[in-house]
């Protein structure tokens, strides 16, 4: 599939095959796709000023996220594996057609997907707002309206940090992601953005590349801060458990970006290379990688704060899906249900399915809640390291041991909840 992602004043060559992407613009007809509008003019509203190659990044994950509904996997030869050619319209061609090859085995790695980019002048580009706002932050902290982004944010802000809260404004938790930077260290500086990518026709659900827009998001908040244009190098704070930002396939079905890899070591270190080879002083930094969401839960600086907020926070992945509210059953929901266990405080969220030991389809006999059972008992009888396989081999990562132990205290919190379900 051929995409061809500019602004709308900017003619890129195409054919008739290929879909054309307006980027921070509408799509004008029904046959074209379009992202980036609201968020530009929420930037601009702000009179932020973010570098140029930031506003490139951004129009890359634009074209990333809309290629990413445009694109059904259930028309792949697998059923899932899809294969993009991306031409994207930026400021700066010649730097990131030499960064394609690395640009591409990165979102790859994301989508399990093929990539192939190109780049052409004309991306957008405006003009420095005068007078400029630029914000005092120090850092950056991403803010889903999920529960490990609401524990980074509290123990940032505990530990002195003044961090620019960032979100990318999802149905259902927009509000939500208002509320808890409102109640945070008296209140966050907050900026909400929306992509709004749009794709003609019907739209693929899975939407694995959503964190690379969330991280372009981030990387255009930190080039706006004070500190970046006095010559600083700025915080960018993605706060994710690490039992699920290496999310191992706990079977071997199970493979590739059919677990997400949103906060994998791996990635992580593929975008932070780029950012520094494109001269942007961002450092992507997630304190947790060691930590099982219990335990961020255990150490979190604000306990009286967690407490009220922490059932509010989103962690399923079929949340739209059930009418905004948890299933109960999906492995995020596993996680957040163990490490509730794990705290010691009561979870009072509201799931569909609560007793997963019942022996029926949508209990016990469900996809994933058989997914976990097996892990469990594959990962204690073939031992962690060989249960694992190649999830921790990634020449980003240095601390293998560290990450091990980790995953088998992951594991221990899952055994835990499943024991008290009465999981077989």
């Amino acid at each position: 599939m051929r995409l061809v992602c500019a602004p709308e004043d900017i003619d890129l060559p195409a054919t008739a095959d290929d879909l054309r992407v307006v980027l921070f613009g509408q799509p004008g007809s029904g046959d074209r796709g379009s992202a980036g509008d609201a968020a530009k003019h929420e930037f601009l509203r702000r009179r932020l000023e973010a570098a140029p190659r930031a506003w490139d990044l951004l129009s890359i994950a634009l074209s990333v996220v809309t290629a990413d509904y445009a694109g059904l996997r259930e028309r792949s030869p697998d059923g899932w594996t899809r294969e993009f050619d991306l031409q994207i319209a930026v400021s700066d061609p010649a730097f990131w057609n030499a960064q394609a090859g690395h640009l591409a085995k990165a979102v790859g790695f994301l989508t399990t997907d093929l990539w192939r980019f190109g780049f052409q002048g004309g991306g957008m580009q405006p003009a420095p707002p005068k007078p400029a706002e630029r914000p005092d932050a120090d850092c950056v902290v991403l803010l889903s309206g999920g529960l490990d982004s609401l524990v980074g944010a509290i123990d940032l802000a505990a530990a002195g940090r003044r961090p620019l809260a960032v979100s990318q404004t999802v149905r259902g938790d927009a509000a939500k992601q208002v509320d808890f930077a409102a109640h945070i260290a008296g209140g966050l500086d907050h900026l909400q953005l929306n992509h709004n990518a749009h794709a003609p026709g019907v739209e693929e659900a899975s939407q694995r590349a959503r964190s690379l827009i969330f991280i372009a998001f981030g990387v255009m908040a930190a080039t706006s801060l004070a500190a970046y244009h006095e010559g600083g190098t700025v915080d960018l704070f993605l706060c994710e458990n690490g039992f699920i930002a290496i999310n191992p396939p706990l079977t071997g079905a199970r493979i590739g970006s059919l677990s997400t890899r949103t906060a994998h070591p791996h990635y992580l270190g593929s975008v932070q290379r780029m950012l520094d080879a494109a001269g942007l002083r961002v450092k992507i930094r997630n304190p947790y990688a060691t930590s099982t969401k219990g335990e961020m839960l255990r150490s979190c600086a604000d306990q009286t704060l967690l407490r009220v907020q922490a059932a509010r926070s989103t962690s399923c992945g079929r949340f739209q899906r059930f009418n905004y509210r948890h299933c109960g059953r999906c492995v995020p929901c596993h996680v957040r249900r163990a490490a509730f266990r794990a705290w010691g405080v009561p979870d009072t969220t509201n799931y569909v399915y609560t007793d997963l030991g019942r022996d029926d389809a949508e209990h016990a006999g469900f996809d994933d809640v058989r997914s976990v059972a097996m892990a469990i008992r594959n990962a204690a009888g073939d031992g962690l390291s060989d249960w694992l396989g190649p999830s921790l081999s990634s020449p980003f990562i240095a601390d293998r041991a560290g990450l091990e132990a980790m995953i088998s205290r992951g594991m221990a919190e899952l055994q835990a909840l499943h024991g008290a379900l009465g999981v077989k």
